[in-house]
């Protein structure tokens, strides 16, 4: 028997115990992995201000037009919805991406149904005005639950290896 073959040592290092890194062979060190939602910054603030403004005047939009063109305009009002969430949730790569359009459609649309003094409001005591809210919330919930990318962007191999 060898010499390496009595000390219990054979020139295997993952077998002898040694760590890859003691062999001398250096690795390139690797790319740091940014997670979506890391920050707030002064742009992603803005976008959110934004897309709460594009929510707004979507359910603004929705509240008229679902009225005005029954059935069309409900399934209009609502896909008009469902893209702003959607897309500010692909905008963004964040669950707040989907949730500011939503808060500013929520806020938008609660306003618009409550009474004035003089007893005007926009929304009829209808089948469609309560399917529009309660199906935009619907969207709402569905967009900011599943409207997020697959994977984060990052090395193709395991993250933590």
């Amino acid at each position: 028997m060898s010499g390496a073959g009595k000390s219990g040592k054979s020139g295997n290092p993952a077998r002898s115990g040694r760590a890859a890194a003691s062999s001398g062979a250096a690795k390139p060190p690797a790319a740091p992995v940014r997670t979506a939602g890391t920050g707030l910054g002064a742009g992603r603030l803005a976008a959110y201000l934004g897309l709460l403004v594009l929510g707004a005047l979507v359910g603004v939009a929705g509240s008229l037009v679902q009225g005005g063109w029954f059935p069309g305009g409900l399934l209009l009002a609502l896909l008009g919805a469902a893209g702003a969430f959607l897309g500010g949730a692909r905008l963004t790569g964040t669950r707040g991406g989907a949730v500011a359009p939503a808060a500013g459609w929520f806020v938008a649309v609660i306003l618009l149904t409550s009474t004035r003094p003089e007893g005007d409001f926009v929304f009829g005591a209808g089948t469609g005005s309560y399917v529009f809210l309660l199906g935009g919330m619907a969207v709402a919930v569905i967009c900011a639950t599943l409207g997020l990318p697959g994977q984060p962007q990052g090395p193709a191999a395991r993250l933590g290896k």
